[in-house]
């Protein structure tokens, strides 16, 4: 409906360019929005505001002219001028439920788009160190960013979805410390523990599995354990394979799978990052001080310059993000989203930097970042922060324990990225309508119910058959539930645009909520058999929308509950 409102000012604006009550030299595009107060219509446009300066007139004025100049349209029930100069739009009641057909012709195409056409995209999420089980806020990465590929997906985009392991460096030489000293018999408590060694019972795991010379297949290479307790490398090597399997069964528990996993370690072995470097010198962006070797960063934007290469010749974490992006950007991708904690906003400047300094075509702002808050789970009231199988912290597995697939990848997207999360144990788990997620999969399990009581009563409709008129749905809350349903898809295209997931599950909340108001108030199943079948279809429209938006969360649409 949006779209008619604006063709239909479109055509009022060529016609006052054409009787010159507007230069035909500039080009005006109405923004049509959809009003707070149904009072003030359905649609509302703010056009003769922008447009009166160049009209040379009152934006009341130029309002009016616009009105006169809209061409005739069954979809419009009446025009309004508000305020200074607002136009407002009052839909016909027949316009309104044109939507539930189209819903209902299109089915789990309803929403999608080809405004990508097919251009490629890497979103690169979660991207744990390969040293322990994913926590919470690995959780919320992957909900936050498998979410966002599948939106890029509905609006036509090509998603390459990409995992990054940080496998080499100092925690990865903790891990096979940790590992080795459970093979040698040694416990937390004993004082020769390493000082930043891991102590969840995960360590123990990985030892037993060593010791028992056990294979595991990792996503890219299969070890086997040589189970002698003074070869460090062989234990670093089985240790980061064991985990890395291991964080690949967290992931397909939780319904997240990647297309690429690029491990850091390659970037060295094939010499990207000492090409990175050789290249930052040839441009003249580097310099030595105090036995460092600088990259300057603030050429760029940076508030001070930064250490690439340490006084002890090791590279510092953002020199081979640089090399790992660069090798993104050689692989085809204009477009590439980092979807991370928080914690990393430092190294945003300094990547983009570090890209720029390289001279390699890469835009300035280049790549996008998307980032998370921290996750604090509760029960009870109280803060939940230890896991016995992680040893401090609470795990993803922990979560889909507790409440399951579905309630954690909902709740763990259900906010702004930039807000930090509460997520209750206690209300993902209940069954009641202050749970969000139990509260949309109930209203579309409520119209397969409606659907199976009017199959026992020898009425069988297809999935999505609209039968009966809809211009017998002629209750303010009907007419409410269909400009609802027509929203889906501008919510689509926005909420991929601006990489914000969580509109979609506030979207399904209002959705599903203004349905179980409805389901209150009106039965279906009546004998008036003209209006059921018209209700009919529109429960068939809302299920339909909701099994779409359910679909892009990554979260299922049950029948029965």
């Amino acid at each position: 409906m949006k779209e008619t409102v604006s063709d239909l000012l479109q055509s009022a604006l060529a016609a006052l360019q054409a009787d010159g009550t507007l230069p035909a030299d500039q080009s005006f595009t109405p923004q049509v929005g959809n009003t707070k107060d149904k009072s003030h219509g359905d649609y509302a446009c703010n056009i003769a505001l922008v447009a009166s300066k160049a009209a040379g007139c009152a934006p009341r004025k130029l309002a009016e002219a616009l009105v006169e100049n809209l061409p005739e349209s069954s979809a419009v029930e009446k025009v309004e001028i508000a305020g200074p100069g607002f136009i407002n739009f009052f839909m016909s009641t027949a316009s309104a439920f044109e939507v539930v057909n189209t819903i209902l012709d299109e089915g789990d195409r309803f929403g999608r788009n080809n405004q990508g056409q097919g251009e490629k995209v890497q979103v690169e999420f979660v991207s744990a160190n390969p040293t322990g089980p994913l926590h919470v806020g690995h959780g919320r990465g992957a909900a936050i960013g498998d979410c966002l590929c599948r939106l890029l997906e509905a609006n036509g985009y090509d998603v390459t979805r990409e995992f990054y392991y940080n496998d080499a460096g100092a925690q990865i030489d903790n891990l096979a410390l940790s590992v080795q000293s459970r093979v040698k018999g040694l416990t937390p408590d004993d004082e020769s523990w390493p000082a930043d060694g891991y102590r969840g019972d995960y360590i123990v795991d990985v030892a037993k599995a060593y010791l028992a010379g056990d294979t595991v297949t990792a996503d890219d290479r299969e070890v086997t354990a040589k189970a002698d307790p003074e070869d460090r490398d062989a234990i670093r090597e089985f240790a980061v394979a064991y985990l890395r399997r291991e964080q690949d069964l967290d992931l397909k528990a939780f319904g997240v799978q990647f297309d690429v996993y690029f491990l850091e370690s390659s970037l060295y072995e094939d010499g990207k990052v000492e090409a990175t470097v050789k290249r930052l010198q040839e441009n003249g962006y580097t310099y030595e001080q105090d036995g460092a070797m600088w990259l300057k960063t603030t050429e760029f934007g940076d508030d001070k310059d930064r250490v690439m290469r340490k006084k002890d010749g090791g590279y510092t974490y953002f020199l081979p993000d640089v090399a790992y992006h660069l090798d993104k950007w050689q692989r085809g991708f204009t477009t590439v989203i980092n979807e991370q904690g928080a914690d990393h906003h430092s190294t945003v400047t300094r990547v983009r930097a570090g890209l720029q300094a390289l001279n390699a075509g890469i835009p300035q702002g280049w790549p996008d970042y998307v980032l998370h808050q921290m996750v604090m789970v509760t029960r009870s009231g109280q803060e939940v922060k230890i896991s016995k199988r992680a040893g401090s912290y609470v795990t993803v597995r922990d979560l889909i324990d507790e409440v399951g697939r579905d309630a954690t990848r909902f709740f763990l997207a259900a906010r702004r990225v930039d807000s930090q999360l509460t997520f209750d144990i206690d209300l993902a788990r209940s069954q009641t309508n202050e749970n969000p997620v139990y509260y949309v999969q109930y209203a579309h399990a409520r119209i397969c119910s409606v659907l199976r009581k009017l199959a026992e009563e020898g009425v069988e409709r297809s999935r999505n058959e609209c039968i009966g008129d809809l211009s017998l749905l002629t209750l303010d809350e009907e007419k409410d539930l269909a400009n609802q349903l027509a929203k889906y898809p501008e919510l689509i295209a926005n909420s991929a645009a601006q990489r914000e997931p969580h509109h979609l599950t506030h979207y399904l909340r209002d959705l599903a909520g203004q349905f179980h108001t409805y389901y209150n108030a009106h039965k279906v199943l009546i004998e008036d058999t003209a209006v059921r079948d018209a209700r009919v279809s529109l429960y068939l429209a809302i299920r339909q929308v909701i099994a779409n938006g359910l679909d892009l969360l990554g979260v299922s649409a049950p029948e029965e509950m």
